[in-house]
């Protein structure tokens, strides 16, 4: 199968998915842009190995794919909360 940049858009979403789960859980919010950015580092690296069309040619440079994915999903987050509540009516 030939994947291509579906590859990175689905990094970023599994990296929501992980940013949910740590909202969810005890741990401070504040921790979620990172665990997102390394979720995504780890993912950006698998993914190269399992994918054959991963943009990617190296550990590296899927990393920083990967924590660039990451990042965008506490960005989209962000971005989704910023247009959907008002001040007084926000977490």
């Amino acid at each position: 199968m030939d994947f291509g940049m579906a590859g990175v858009a689905a990094i970023t979403v599994i990296a929501y998915i992980v940013g949910l789960v740590v909202r969810a859980s005890k741990l401070d919010n504040k921790w979620i842009p990172i665990i997102c950015g390394a979720s995504g580092a780890v993912l950006g690296v698998v993914s190269l190995f399992i994918m054959p069309a991963f943009p990617s040619d190296d550990v590296i440079s899927a990393a920083a794919v990967g924590i660039v994915s990451g990042l965008a999903a506490t960005g989209a987050d962000q971005a989704v909360k910023q247009m959907t509540c008002d001040k007084e009516n926000c977490e």
